[in-house]
């Protein structure tokens, strides 16, 4: 699944079946190469949910049991989150330093949250390949 298809998506809770939130924003953590948190808007309180809280995320909407797994970030999600942590448009470098593009999207796993690829411009980079995200480039390990 693309990021681009999940950010709009409706949160869903299962306990009331009511609409608690729209996803608008995510957290990757370099480190396990994977989306660790969605964020969230239009919620009447908190604004992240933890991947691992989720029930599901399917074509039509993200379902989370209750409102209770809408929290505020604690302060790993808030070290992840930021423009330090952002990757959409960053520009992409090897570990060489060369340049292979900026990131135009992002392929998920939609049951883990696990990275897959990252999408530059025309072409991809597998997600096992992910060293670092800065404020300047993500940096990836040389193909």
């Amino acid at each position: 699944m693309q990021w681009s298809q999940l950010k709009g998506r409706k949160v869903v809770s299962t306990a009331t079946a009511d609409n608690v939130g729209k996803v608008s924003g995510f957290v990757l953590d370099p480190a396990t190469r994977s989306v660790v948190a969605l964020v969230l808007k239009k919620t009447e309180s908190g604004s992240v949910v933890r991947w691992g809280d989720l029930l599901a995320v399917g074509t039509d909407a993200v379902t989370v049991a209750d409102t209770t797994v809408i929290v505020e970030p604690d302060e790993t999600l808030e070290a992840l989150a930021g423009k330090r942590g952002a990757v959409l448009k960053k520009l992409v470098l090897d570990d060489a330093g060369q340049a292979l593009g900026k990131v135009t999207d992002l392929d998920l796993d939609p049951d883990t949250g696990s990275l897959r690829e990252l999408l530059l411009d025309g072409r991809t980079v597998t997600g096992d390949r992910l060293l670092g995200v800065g404020s300047y480039a993500v940096v990836v390990r040389t193909d």
